[in-house]
């Protein structure tokens, strides 16, 4: 099982990447994400491009653990279906009422 570690973020994002899609090319397409505790949108961003690794194998990228603010961030980007995310982001699934000034 593939896992990304405790930090998935900009400064280690590149290595992350690489890391995983030598794995998945191997067909290791389950992640663990229960050991992630700092993430920034370059997560979401590392496991869209594994995602896409493992789609054009055949395969589907399965997601474990994944922790709330990941998938926070995934629905923010649109991306959370994609990811298999959407119940994992239900909380954030009915936005507060945004207020415009007109």
């Amino acid at each position: 099982m593939l896992s990304p570690g405790t930090s998935l973020t900009n400064q280690n994002a590149a290595a992350v990447l690489r890391d995983g899609l030598a794995r998945v090319a191997q067909g290791d397409v389950a992640v663990d994400c229960t050991g992630l505790a700092q993430v920034d949108s370059s997560a979401v961003a590392v496991l869209l491009a594994w995602h896409r690794a493992a789609v054009a194998r055949g395969q589907a990228l399965t997601l474990r653990g994944v922790p709330t603010q990941l998938a926070q961030l995934a629905g923010l980007y649109g991306v959370d279906g994609l990811l298999g995310l959407a119940a994992a982001a239900a909380p954030a699934a009915n936005p507060p009422e945004h207020h415009h000034r007109h």
